[in-house]
C-alpha cells in the first residue's frame, strides 16, 4: 500500500525539483453514473482518480471498483481495523487503541526500506455517515505519528442488493519536501491495492455464506 513506494521517494528526493502541483484528474461523482457503474460491474476493473483536500495543495489519490457483495458485508471488511494487517497489502501491525462515540483509534504500522525503518500513525476512523445514496467512513491522523498528514475516506454505495460500489480516497504526506506530482499517483496506486484486497475478502465471505446456505438446503 502507501509505504511500498517510499524507497522510490527517498531516491527521488535527492533529485526532486519543479512544480508541487499534482497531475489533475477530476474525481467521479459520488456513487458514479449508471454508465460508469455498469462498466465497473462488467469489467471488474478499478478506476483511479485524484481529489483536492482541504488544507494542502497535494491531491489525494482515489480508486473505485464494484464488489459482488452487499454493502453491509463490505462495511464489515473496511471497518475491521484490527485485521488490516492480515489482508491489506504491506501492513505490519494494526491495533485498536480505543473505541468511543466518535469513532475508533487505530495504531497503524508498516515497514519500509526492507525493514530498516517504519512508518506509523495513530488514526481515528469515524462512524459511518450518510453520503448520498450510500455512506462514508473518514479516517484522520489524530495522535502521534512520524508522518505530516494521513487521511483515508472509505465510500460505499449500493449498486443493488448484492453489489456495492467501493471507493477509497487516500492522502499521506511524509515528512519530506516532496512534490505532489510524485505523491498523488502513488496514492492512487495504493488506494487501488486496498480496494482490491477488500473486494477479495468481501466476495470470499459472501461466497462462503452462499455455499453454506445451499448446503443447509
Amino acid at each position: 500500500m502507501w509505504w511500498k513506494w517510499f524507497v522510490g521517494v527517498l531516491s527521488f528526493v535527492v533529485f526532486a525539483a519543479g512544480s508541487d502541483a499534482a497531475a489533475q484528474s477530476d474525481p467521479p461523482a459520488d456513487g458514479g453514473t449508471n454508465t460508469e457503474i455498469a462498466r465497473l460491474v462488467r469489467s471488474r476493473d478499478a478506476v483511479r482518480y485524484s481529489v483536492a483536500m482541504s488544507g494542502t495543495p497535494i491531491r489525494a489519490g482515489g480508486a473505485m471498483l464494484a464488489v459482488d457483495a452487499p454493502l453491509a458485508d463490505v462495511r464489515r471488511i473496511v471497518t475491521d481495523y484490527a485485521h488490516y494487517q492480515d489482508f491489506l497489502p504491506g501492513f505490519q501491525r494494526s491495533r485498536i487503541l480505543a473505541r468511543g462515540p466518535s469513532g475508533t483509534d487505530v495504531y497503524l504500522q508498516a515497514p519500509i526500506l526492507h525493514g530498516a525503518a517504519t512508518l506509523w500513525a495513530v488514526v481515528r476512523f469515524g462512524l459511518p455517515v450518510h453520503d448520498g445514496t450510500g455512506e462514508k467512513i473518514e479516517g484522520i491522523k489524530t495522535g502521534p505519528a512520524n508522518l505530516d498528514d494521513l487521511r483515508a475516506t472509505w465510500k460505499l454505495y449500493p449498486i443493488d442488493a448484492n453489489r456495492t460500489l467501493l471507493k477509497l480516497e487516500f492522502l499521506m504526506i511524509p515528512s519530506l519536501p516532496l512534490p505532489g506530482a510524485m505523491i498523488t499517483p502513488q496514492l492512487e496506486e495504493s488506494s487501488e491495492d486496498a480496494i482490491r484486497a477488500c473486494r477479495d475478502r468481501a466476495e470470499a465471505q459472501a461466497r462462503s455464506r452462499a455455499d453454506g446456505s445451499r448446503a443447509a438446503d
